[in-house]
């Protein structure tokens, strides 16, 4: 039957969607490590599922550029260098200032932000970073990037282009994936974090951008000597 067939085709995708983002969640809080492999067996056992969902949510994050596969084997948590969070960087700079461009130009693909409905979106952004702040300050890593990637999600979402605010997501997200194997390693945290999502989401809420570019530029330049910093390089 028609019904029957399309109910199994949504439930499918859906597990498939929930397993890609319990298995996103496990690199991100470093219970997967860099290079730690897996079959699609023993992560459809372990979730007690078939293993096309698995298969096919493997896949997905393979072509997130979370995992790698290996021919005939498996998959593997994928190893960032040094060299790759450099060029995350430089482009996750490219795709904002991309954005902050629309702004600067008029506001074109930039929701109005004197709109109310925008003014609503952008208080919202605005609680998420304040949350992302305070687990910055605790030194809470996986909060942190939890509110982290939904403050830049609901935020580049307010500047009209899908595909530019998925690109982000991916690129923050590999960017997290790079980052967390050497955060990890700090018993503290607390102080050692960017914490400038509210003075982010106050210029340009002010139509501001050359502050919301040197945050940007701040943030960047924090985030590399962090890094160059834990990787020695």
């Amino acid at each position: 039957m028609p019904g029957t067939s399309g109910s199994g085709a949504v439930t499918r995708s859906t597990l498939r969607q929930q397993i890609a983002d319990a298995l996103r969640d496990e690199v991100l809080a470093g219970r997967l490590q860099p290079g730690q492999e897996f079959t699609v067996k023993e992560i459809a056992d372990q979730y007690g599922v078939s293993a096309t969902p698995v298969r096919e949510a493997l896949v997905d994050l393979s072509a997130q550029g979370l995992l790698e596969a290996d021919q005939h084997r498996g998959f593997h948590v994928r190893e960032y260098s040094m060299d790759d969070f450099r060029g995350l960087v430089e482009a996750r700079s490219l795709v904002t200032d991309g954005m902050f461009q629309a702004l600067g130009d008029g506001h074109r693909g930039f929701r109005d932000p004197d709109d109310p409905r925008t003014a609503a979106a952008l208080a919202g952004v605005r609680r998420r970073g304040e949350e992302a702040q305070r687990a910055a300050a605790a030194g809470d890593l996986t909060v942190l990037i939890g509110y982290d990637l939904r403050f830049w999600r609901e935020l580049s979402g307010l500047f009209g282009n899908p595909y530019l605010s998925d690109f982000l997501h991916r690129l923050r997200v590999q960017s997290w994936v790079c980052a967390v194997p050497y955060l990890r390693r700090i018993d503290d945290l607390r102080g050692q974090l960017w914490a400038g999502h509210t003075e982010l989401v106050d210029a340009l809420a002010r139509r501001d951008t050359d502050s919301a570019r040197g945050l940007i530029g701040a943030y960047n330049a924090h985030s590399l000597a962090l890094m160059e910093r834990l990787t020695g390089s």
